[in-house]
């Protein structure tokens, strides 16, 4: 009895920690008004198939390896000792984003490492003097390095944390920074069994600013008794996409065979519009899966567009034995650009 009551303070403190960094995100954020102004925007583009499907809404809900990007504290959620998962995206603009992540249990704990790219390809450089091109290319490298540790303090709560090293570079210019996600889970609420709230913080860390040689510029400073010479272009500061997530999510078993998992979460962005998101996901003995999503907020509307829709679809399939594989589909339609299709494949030993 005591254990639970001291799990359950801890819990209460999380909480509370985390809707205050919440509340004062909002409070001066800008929101809206501040929109695609932040540092690694890359931080926001959801990993996996299988939640992306349900529009992104089981942060209560979201457990083993592909929580490490959704919510941390589910990580150690995972059925299986070793996992490893990967997955492919379709992105904008022909740009690919390829998600790598596993995890492993331990006595204290799962650890989870995780590895976020962007593949933008080549672009030919241009100058003032030339430009249709001076017949050099160069390829920005965008990658994201994670380090995750997750914990059930009891079959019902769960806490993870994340650190992220950000890495950005292209055409000699450079920015490297660090983010960090908290999450907190805790399953059969008000002892309703199924009945789970989740909260995630994510991306919280000191602002980045771009540097290297790419900054210098041959320039004449009129009025000066000097020639041209090099100067140095001081870049802004910029800070990291914050986002505050709280979800709820209700596992309904209809019967042996049949299950239905049904979230919901609301996102307050720094940078952007909050968000309301709503999944589900039909499996049958937990083999074959069905997904649907849809996304609510104040973008979607054609006055403040989303090039993302306001739906997702989604479809599974699981191999189970000793060892489990996954494979994962979801479908993201787009404005303006082709329509996004991303496929992950998971193995659980």
């Amino acid at each position: 009895m005591t254990h639970t009551l001291v799990a359950k303070s801890r819990l209460i403190g999380v909480v509370v920690l985390l809707l205050i960094s919440g509340l004062s995100s909002s409070l001066f954020a800008g929101g809206q008004n501040r929109a695609g102004t932040s540092a690694a925007p890359e931080l926001l583009i959801p990993a996996g198939a299988r939640y992306l499907s349900m529009g992104g809404s089981p942060v209560a809900l979201a457990t083993g390896v592909e929580a490490v990007y959704w919510n941390p504290a589910g990580l150690d959620r995972e059925t299986k000792s070793a996992n490893a998962m990967f997955s492919h995206r379709t992105y904008i603009a022909d740009i690919a984003y390829n998600y790598l992540a596993v995890s492993g249990r331990f006595d204290f704990g799962t650890i989870g490492l995780s590895l976020r790219s962007l593949d933008i390809g080549d672009i030919p450089v241009t100058t003032e003097t030339s430009p249709d091109g001076t017949g050099e290319i160069f390829s920005p490298t965008y990658f994201v390095l994670g380090l995750t540790y997750s914990k059930q303090l009891t079959d019902r709560i769960s806490i993870g944390v994340s650190a992220n090293g950000v890495s950005e570079n292209f055409a000699q210019v450079s920015t490297a920074g660090v983010a960090f996600d908290v999450g907190v889970q805790y399953r059969d609420v008000l002892a309703v069994g199924g009945l789970d709230v989740g909260v995630a913080v994510k991306n919280i860390g000191p602002p980045m600013k771009y540097g290297g040689p790419g900054l210098f510029v041959n320039a004449t400073v009129q009025g000066a008794s000097r020639g041209s010479t090099f100067y140095k272009l001081e870049t802004a500061e910029f800070d990291l996409p914050s986002v505050v997530e709280i979800g709820v999510g209700y596992r309904h078993h209809m019967d042996d065979m049949n299950m239905l998992n049904l979230s919901t979460t609301f996102q307050n962005n720094n940078y952007a519009y909050d968000e309301y998101r709503f999944g589900a996901e039909y499996s049958y003995d937990q083999m074959l899966f069905l997904r649907a999503g849809y996304l609510f907020g104040a973008s979607s509307n054609d006055a403040r567009p989303n090039i993302f829709q306001d739906f997702t679809l989604g479809a599974g399939v699981t191999f189970k034995g000793n060892t489990d594989i996954s494979v994962d589909y979801a479908y993201v339609p787009v404005k303006y650009f082709d329509n996004n299709h991303v496929v992950s494949v998971k193995v659980g030993f």
